[in-house]
């Protein structure tokens, strides 16, 4: 399977995400990368399978290259690059115009929403994500 189709999410920067040093701070980054691969979710899965499963960070590995400033115009473009059992792994580009901002590659659990344990996803779900039309 090949990786997913770029899915961009524009992001927000909040006054609060500014630090000390006059930029974002390193921690904003991070919450991005949270809420642009859960708005890749939330995109693409079946509204069912959304209420079914929920999804928890397991590790993110970030490279910060430049820094970002409050009136900036951000995107995080996210690819997921394959699911392997209950565990999803993304590649996540954070960029200010042509800038890359950040390079995060992160893995995540699907949770079952009842239950809180790992869960798999049916191969119909994960192939919506890995299909062209997305």
């Amino acid at each position: 399977m090949t990786d997913s189709a770029p899915y961009r999410f524009a992001v927000a920067i909040d006054p609060s995400d500014i630090d000390f040093m006059g930029h974002v701070n390193n921690a904003s980054y991070l919450k991005w990368v949270q809420e642009a691969v859960i708005s890749h979710w939330r995109g693409i899965a079946p509204a069912e399978e959304i209420a079914r499963h929920l999804w928890v960070a397991l590790k993110h590995e970030i490279t910060y290259r430049k820094p970002a400033f409050v009136n900036d115009d951000v995107i995080a473009t996210v690819i997921l690059k394959k699911v392997f059992g209950a565990r999803a792994f993304y590649q996540t580009i954070i960029r200010r115009g042509e800038d890359v901002l950040a390079e995060v590659s992160s893995s995540w659990c699907c949770l079952d929403a009842k239950t809180g344990r790992p869960a798999r996803l049916a191969a119909s779900v994960v192939e919506r994500f890995f299909s062209k039309q997305t």
